[in-house]
């Protein structure tokens, strides 16, 4: 993720950090992160 782009969130492929990054909105990636942290618990 990247500090300032106000309601996206920016996601890089740390394996190939040169290709274009995925764009989440902010909503769309809080529901993915709440999701993932309910299912690994």
């Amino acid at each position: 993720m990247a500090d300032g782009f106000p309601g996206i969130v920016p996601v890089r492929d740390s394996k190939a950090p040169a290709r274009t990054p995925l764009v989440y909105s902010a909503a769309a990636w809080t529901v993915f992160v709440n999701e993932w942290a309910r299912r690994v618990r």
